[in-house]
């Protein structure tokens, strides 16, 4: 991280490298805080920390800092609680955690920069050796575990970015979050401006794009419904966006033509990605799924799928899981489940699930994504989540939650939605549908957002 940054401040020093709602930092300033708490970690002598501030300015300086110093940081949830930092903790075992927060063991960001580097800072070299960073999971499938990767093998297509100065890129995912570590690394590589709103909800985001003219945005699929449902609510000017990136959830195909709707001038790409893979691949064809001419292709990424699971291989796989014994490649030849179930449609992959999502009905096996689908196709829908109940008959029935977009009759719209279900095999028709403003999913970090 610490070569972007220093490239991108010897290119364009004054560059605005990020824009937050409480300070504006040039890639010379962000490199030099980067300096500096490199030079505090080692003066401390620390060799693992936790990060946990709500503040992306410090996180990408604490980053980089560490990949300086050669010291391994984990960034936690910006919104986790003490208790869940806590367990955290005593999970991966940090004495150490870098935080505004009155914690055991805590470090300011500010103590770390009052160390002063530049007597130093010039004739260091980015260690030659290991350079660990711990990156959690997203927890889809469980407990969020910690990914060991390393800074060299997490930078190689990072150096392949063009740089773009002119490019604003919104950042939609939290720091921790695999999606959002990627956007650090590209628009550091890019010497572009990194933009973030008060907090990572869609409203504030849009509020963010509008203030700093945003060019570039990447977030979740639930990210951009509720954007889209925020511009439908405000009916103000919609951001003129060269740009649009969905990754973290399977992408619809309603969605997509709703973006293409949206910003008619933007390139639409899909990235796919895991945390336990290190890099992604980037689909710009504006279609769902992955093309079926990937399970073909070699290079750093490769796919197959094995018994309806996706699988890959990739150069920039992770070392392992923290505390585990579990193999890091997956099996002997260096595949990796991902856990999503897939199918060929043609000359399209496309996704049908995660794994562990699947609703038992009867023995019937129904896939919670395509209810989802359907039902969000329903005028007045903002979010719908399709999980199963248990049910003393069957096992399992479908039920559904849905998050309505703002001034919806919620009777019109139950109504609406079971006709919509009716073409649905039996088992797979809602049995109860519940109006709620927000949704979160279990054991999965992202909060779906409330209501507009």
């Amino acid at each position: 991280m610490i070569e972007l940054l220093r490239a991108a401040a010897a290119a364009r020093p004054d560059h605005l490298a990020i824009a937050t709602p409480h300070r504006r930092l040039s890639y010379a300033e962000v490199t030099a805080d980067a300096e500096r708490v490199a030079a505090g970690l080692r003066e401390r002598g620390v060799t693992r920390f936790a990060v946990l501030t709500s503040d992306p300015a410090a996180t990408w300086a604490l980053l980089a800092g560490a990949s300086l110093a050669g010291a391994e940081a984990c960034v936690y949830p910006p919104a986790a609680t003490d208790e869940e930092a806590g367990r955290f903790r005593e999970k991966f075992e940090h004495d150490v955690i870098v935080t505004d927060r009155d914690l055991p063991g805590a470090i300011g960001e500010a103590e770390l920069l009052k160390h002063d580097s530049r007597d130093t800072a010039d004739t260091w070299d980015v260690p030659a050796g290991a350079r660990p960073v711990l990156i959690l999971t997203s927890g889809t499938s469980g407990p969020a575990k910690g990914a060991k990767h390393d800074w060299a093998r997490l930078l190689r297509m990072a150096q392949r970015v063009e740089p773009t100065p002119e490019y604003r890129w919104l950042l939609a995912y939290a720091p921790n979050q695999f999606g959002g570590f990627q956007i650090l690394l590209h628009v550091a590589a890019a010497g572009a401006t990194l933009v973030a709103g008060e907090s990572f909800r869609p409203r504030d985001g849009l509020a963010a794009m509008r203030q700093w003219d945003v060019t570039h945005a990447s977030g979740t699929p639930t990210f951009w419904r509720f954007l889209l449902a925020e511009l439908r609510a405000d009916g103000r000017p919609v951001p003129a966006l060269r740009q649009v990136t969905l990754s973290g959830e399977a992408v619809p195909e309603p969605l997509l033509d709703q973006l293409k709707a949206a910003f008619p001038d933007a390139r639409l790409s899909q990235i796919f990605g895991a945390t336990e893979m290190g890099q992604t691949i980037t689909v710009r064809d504006g279609r769902p799924g992955l093309p079926v001419s990937f399970l073909e292709e070699t290079g750093d990424v490769v796919f197959r799928i094995v018994d309806g699971e996706l699988a890959v291989r990739t150069r920039a796989a992770m070392s392992g899981y923290y505390g585990s014994d579990e193999p890091a490649a997956g099996d002997a030849d260096g595949w990796r489940a991902t856990g999503d179930l897939v199918e060929v449609v043609g000359d399209r992959i496309l996704f049908r699930g995660r794994k562990t999502e699947v609703i038992n009905v009867g023995g019937v096996k129904v896939h919670p994504l395509p209810i989802e689908e359907l039902v969000s196709r329903v005028p007045g829908v903002a979010l719908a989540h399709a999980f199963g109940r248990a049910n003393a008959m069957v096992g399992q029935i479908v039920a559904l939650e849905v998050v309505p977009t703002p001034g919806a009759d919620e009777d019109e719209l139950r109504t609406a939605i079971r006709a919509a279900c009716e073409d649905l095999p039996a088992a797979a028709r809602p049995r109860s549908v519940k109006f709620v403003t927000g949704l979160h999913t279990p054991g999965n970090k992202i909060t779906r957002g409330s209501r507009p």
